[in-house]
């Protein structure tokens, strides 16, 4: 009897002890993860962008400003067509003239100003930059003869020096009673005359009228004269031959005059060859030194 009761226990917990493992067995098998094997499983991963800073385009190179520079005659000075005492004069600007200044060549020498009554490419011309007076030209925009703008700013180092190509004069058609400069000095007025023209033969302009009415007993006179010195120089006082001498080379020298009484230089280029003779000169009148 004792036995079987020890028996049918011992059975009874052994289904219990059974049970409780299989259960134990689930849960443990629920909450285990399968191993993952490199045949069962893909893993894609998201794709990893590297950001490449877009190019920016580089702004056009800034143009030079056309902004004019006001400048002031202090003689009367030729206009030309183009950067060069050979081009055609479209015109004459009278002494203590204000100009319109746009632009310069690139040795700073010739200065490009609005000048609507000439004949010139839009209404431009060229002057002699030693015959205005200005300041801010160092800015001022780099022309070429065609026109073209280079740059801005005074260059540095030393140019070329150009080849001259030797063209005749250009005609001005002056005469004594219409001459190509004519000025009165006064006490309170004009003082200076500084004239730059070219004469040239057999080709061209061959001679040149200046003109001039002093205010003192003497004036102060230079002409500096290049290329050529084959050039006859006559002066007259009131039409009148005048006993005054004066030659290409010499530095300004005092001469006496007439207050007064109109004077006139008389510039001719002599022939020489048989060759174009070409005569570039700078003449200078002072009232005072």
């Amino acid at each position: 009897m004792t036995s079987a009761i020890t028996a049918r226990f011992a059975t009874a917990v052994f289904i219990v002890l059974t049970l409780l493992s299989t259960s134990c067995s689930s849960q443990i098998r629920q909450v285990e993860t399968p191993s993952l094997t490199s045949s069962g499983i893909t893993s894609t991963l998201a794709a990893t962008f590297t950001l490449t800073p877009s190019e920016t385009p580089l702004p056009p190179s800034a143009q030079p400003t056309m902004i004019p520079v006001e400048g002031m005659t202090f003689t009367q000075v030729n206009v030309r067509a183009e950067p060069s005492t050979a081009s055609k004069v479209l015109g004459i600007i009278s002494a203590n003239t204000k100009v319109e200044i746009i632009g310069k060549d690139a040795n700073g020498t010739w200065l490009q100003i609005d000048f609507p009554q000439g004949e010139g490419p839009q209404g431009k011309g060229w002057v002699n930059a030693a015959f205005v007076q200005a300041k801010g030209v160092e800015n001022l925009p780099i022309i070429t003869e065609a026109g073209v703008i280079v740059g801005t700013g005074t260059p540095t180092g030393v140019s070329p020096t150009p080849t001259a190509t030797l063209v005749p004069a250009w005609e001005d058609n002056d005469s004594p009673d219409s001459p190509v400069a004519s000025v009165i000095f006064e006490p309170a007025g004009t003082q200076t005359l500084i004239y730059n023209g070219d004469l040239s033969v057999p080709q061209g302009d061959p001679q040149d009228w200046i003109a001039f009415k002093p205010y003192g007993l003497s004036v102060f006179i230079s002409l500096d004269c290049k290329d050529n010195e084959a050039l006859k120089i006559d002066i007259t006082e009131n039409t009148q031959p005048a006993s005054l001498h004066l030659a290409c080379g010499e530095p300004l020298k005092q001469i006496p005059v007439k207050a007064g009484s109109n004077y006139v230089i008389h510039l001719q280029a002599l022939p020489t060859t048989g060759n174009l003779q070409y005569i570039n000169y700078t003449l200078t009148i002072k009232a005072r030194p």
